[in-house]
């Protein structure tokens, strides 16, 4: 879990290749408001599922291209000229050094694909 932030931030790949990676069980289990977990790694990306409600800071990645594409819920992605609003089979890519906020006003389950080096956390403006 972050020190600044109420997030719990598993970084640990859950899943090997060739493992059946068992989305259900972790959304069940779940009990986070915001909860990233690396699920498995391709090349020198990472797929993480994010189970998350409410607001996440503002920040931008100075060296990372971030994707989110949501499974269930309602996803905002807050820019600083304008909202992106993804629901259940929609994602974006939100590009290196934009400042963005994520929030969610019910509990939704995404993916992500980033960078394995990426600091969720990311840089505050």
């Amino acid at each position: 879990m972050d020190k600044k932030y109420d997030y719990k931030q598993l970084m640990n790949v859950k899943y090997g290749h060739h493992e059946v990676i068992d989305v259900p069980d972790i959304i069940q289990n779940c009990t986070d408001k915001w909860f990233n977990q690396t699920l498995t790694k391709v090349n020198n990306s990472v797929v993480r599922i994010g189970i998350v409600e409410g607001d996440y800071h503002w920040h931008k990645h100075d060296d990372d291209d971030e994707f989110f594409f949501v499974l269930s819920g309602k996803l905002y992605i807050d820019l600083k000229d304008k909202t992106i609003e993804l629901n259940p089979n929609e994602g974006t890519t939100i590009s290196k050094g934009v400042l963005h906020r994520p929030r969610a006003p019910k509990k939704t389950v995404m993916l992500m694909v980033e960078t394995d080096s990426i600091d969720p956390v990311g840089n505050e403006e």
